[in-house]
């Protein structure tokens, strides 16, 4: 945890140099320190005392307690020794001066991570730690639940992996339609009991599409905007983790700090885009956000959607004039992807051999290899019929019921 990106560099340069094969992450949030440590079951935790929000021995404090046999270490300035003597009385097991020097920054955690040996220590063996990808957009319209639905899809039948998907979009909700789901449990059931959280408990309330995938439905938006607190967040996300292979978010507008939470919680965020001016202006502010929070580049992958139409800006122009590197491309076919989403059949099952099926796919593969080490394996299926409700009903028929219970 550190704000300073000359440390958080300096750190990623002596752990490249020193510690071999390891995973860091950052923490942009303070206050989501614990709770993001409990998800991911860290062997080292380093914590700076220059956090503007959480003083660094308050920080160790929870950690302990989350974490308990994690190594904490925090890094303080050389004149900052009643800072270590608290942090180390709140449970942090060592503490290194800055500037850090190298060799005896590595020799520090050597010592501590060796000393912190015990014999159950590689939990990773016994529990289960699934993949969080964001789906994100910088305005609405991007179609950004169509490319996350589908990929969502193309994934689960490459992989033969499991994928849940979640409905993050509070304002707007739309996954039950596009996937012509009903259901009488959301997220909301989770709310009250997201401290008490388990597996059998979640399963009941995830909705169960055709193609196998799971999905944890938002309200229906009559609620209106859904209040959920950041360890809510956390405890959800973490839950599904330890349950499914993948975890896809659908994430709404960036309104608040829940946003960023689903975003603190992902290993990989997709950003779809449209080749128009004003999501591409939106769209170099959100990236300059993420990258002001700490997330890293090579984390945030820039899907360009609807290329070639008519009067759009190219890739190749998106490319020079943001500085950004657009991992794939879908073709427009509005049309298609309109009746798509009216029949509640994604366009992956039902028109496999379309330009966008066929890129969606395309997209799935080069995600799945270049965030794993498995390679995908493609099959063809069958198209699937269309459903026999009409699409009004269907868009409808959620709401309908919630008034009705109110």
């Amino acid at each position: 945890m550190a704000e300073s990106e000359g440390l958080r560099e300096q750190i990623g340069t002596i752990l490249a140099q020193y510690a071999g094969e390891h995973r860091l992450f950052w923490i942009a949030q303070p206050e989501l320190a614990a709770h993001r440590a409990e998800d991911l079951l860290p062997h080292l935790v380093l914590v700076d005392d220059e956090l503007s929000s959480m003083p660094a021995p308050t920080i160790i404090r929870q950690l302990v307690v989350s974490v308990p046999n994690a190594v904490c270490m925090v890094m303080v300035d050389e004149r900052g020794m009643a800072i270590a003597r608290q942090a180390v009385l709140s449970g942090a097991r060592g503490f290194v001066t800055k500037p850090l020097m190298a060799e005896e920054f590595w020799i520090t955690v050597h010592q501590l991570l060796t000393q912190n040996q015990v014999p159950d220590q590689d939990i990773s063996r016994t529990t289960k730690i699934g993949k969080v990808v964001v789906f994100v957009g910088p305005k609405g319209g991007t179609g950004r639940t169509m490319v996350a639905t589908n990929t969502s899809i193309a994934i689960m039948e490459q992989t033969g992996q499991s994928v849940v998907m979640v409905d993050a979009d509070y304002a707007a909700p739309a996954l039950d339609v596009v996937l012509n789901l009903e259901g009488d449990r959301d997220i909301n059931t989770l709310l009250a009991r997201a401290s008490r959280l388990d597996k059998d408990l979640v399963s009941s309330v995830l909705a169960n599409h055709s193609s196998g995938l799971r999905v944890l439905l938002a309200p229906a938006p009559v609620y209106g905007t859904l209040e959920i607190s950041l360890p809510q967040v956390e405890q959800i996300v973490s839950q599904l983790r330890m349950m499914f292979d993948w975890v896809v978010i659908d994430l709404g507008a960036l309104l608040d700090e829940s946003g960023y939470a689903f975003l603190d919680s992902a290993d990989y965020i997709v950003m779809t885009v449209v080749p128009e001016l004003v999501c591409l202006r939106n769209t170099r502010l959100l990236l300059d956000q993420l990258q002001a929070r700490g997330y890293p580049e090579d984390r945030v992958w820039v899907v360009l959607n609807r290329a070639g139409i008519n009067g759009g800006v190219s890739k190749s122009d998106i490319e020079e004039r943001l500085h950004v590197r657009v991992r794939h491309s879908i073709p427009d076919d509005q049309p298609l992807v309109s009746l798509s989403v009216n029949r509640g059949v994604p366009l992956y099952i039902s028109h496999r051999r379309s330009a966008v099926a066929r890129a969606i796919e395309e997209f799935a593969v080069m995600f799945v290899s270049g965030t794993t080490k498995q390679p995908a394996v493609v099959e063809s299926p069958k198209e699937a019929p269309a459903p026999a409700s009409n699409p009004f009903s269907r868009m409808f028929r959620r709401i309908s019921s919630t008034s009705a219970a109110r």
